[in-house]
């Protein structure tokens, strides 16, 4: 029996419409479910569960099935500095006021 996974509201719309983008995006390449799950190397019923946005799926599978559709390349941009807001302004409140020279060390002072 598979385990239930309990996704807040927001990542289970995400799934959602990742999955939508997925089909649709089969859909336009006219790719039939048997050829696409063959290619992506995942059952049939995992491609059905990938384009419902089913949150039990496996981010690899999902990355999968962007692979066979072109589309993997955009996977490296999710947590990408540029797109970390939060983490940017973390790092910034971080930042010491100023930087002071590097003091020598006092046994080079008489050289």
């Amino acid at each position: 029996m598979s385990k239930k996974i309990h996704s807040p509201i927001p990542v289970q719309n995400a799934l959602r419409r990742l999955g939508k983008n997925i089909s649709d995006a089969r859909r336009r390449r006219r790719i039939p479910m048997d050829l696409m799950s063959e290619r992506s190397g995942f059952s049939r019923i995992t491609l059905s569960k990938i384009e419902k946005g089913d949150p039990s799926v496996s981010m690899g599978a999902y990355a999968s099935a962007l692979f066979v559709l072109g589309m993997s390349e955009q996977l490296t941009s999710l947590a990408h500095v540029s797109n970390d807001i939060v983490g940017r302004e973390l790092e910034e409140e971080s930042l010491p006021k100023r930087i002071r020279s590097p003091q020598a060390n006092k046994g080079d002072a008489n050289e």
